[in-house]
């Protein structure tokens, strides 16, 4: 009778991989779910105008400093989120004040936030008024030579 109950779990225990295996081999066939070779990008409609972003320029360069750095952790999309919080929390103690306006422009000056993600990433070119030293910045930030895990946003 124990020999029965071993070798019925035995024999269980051994078909399971075999049913796990088919399991996995029907999951590898997603052709449906694959990355389309291109982004589909619609233009913007023209009787929508996007709102001018005020510049303020008596605000003092430490105070700009703070604004921006939660603006760049506060984006709305997590990519951007763990992109430019990352990126401000290793260059923006060094940013002087015509960098910090620069960054400034980049972040608050677009309208879209995918476009700077796409930008950063090189999956679309930048356009000539963003194509800034502090985006060539954020492009090396973005290609992570150093191998670091931006899983989340740094500590403040």
């Amino acid at each position: 009778m124990l020999r029965q109950i071993l070798l019925n779990t035995l024999g269980r225990r051994m078909a399971l991989p075999s049913i796990a295996q088919n399991r996995l081999a029907s999951n590898l066939d997603k052709t449906e779910y694959t990355t389309p070779g291109e982004i589909v990008d619609y233009d913007d409609p023209t009787h929508l105008p996007v709102p001018e972003y005020p510049v303020r320029l008596d605000e003092p360069l430490e105070t700009r400093k703070q604004r921006l750095l939660y603006q760049s952790r506060k984006r709305g999309m997590l990519e951007n989120d763990l992109l430019l919080s990352t990126f401000v929390a290793k260059h923006l103690k060094d940013f002087n004040a015509d960098q910090t306006a620069e960054y400034d422009q980049l972040i608050n000056g677009v309208s879209n936030d995918w476009d700077i993600f796409y930008w950063a990433t090189e999956t679309k070119p930048t356009p000539p008024q963003f194509d800034t030293e502090i985006m060539r910045l954020l492009k090396e930030h973005v290609k992570n030579h150093e191998k670091v895990q931006r899983i989340r946003q740094p500590d403040l």
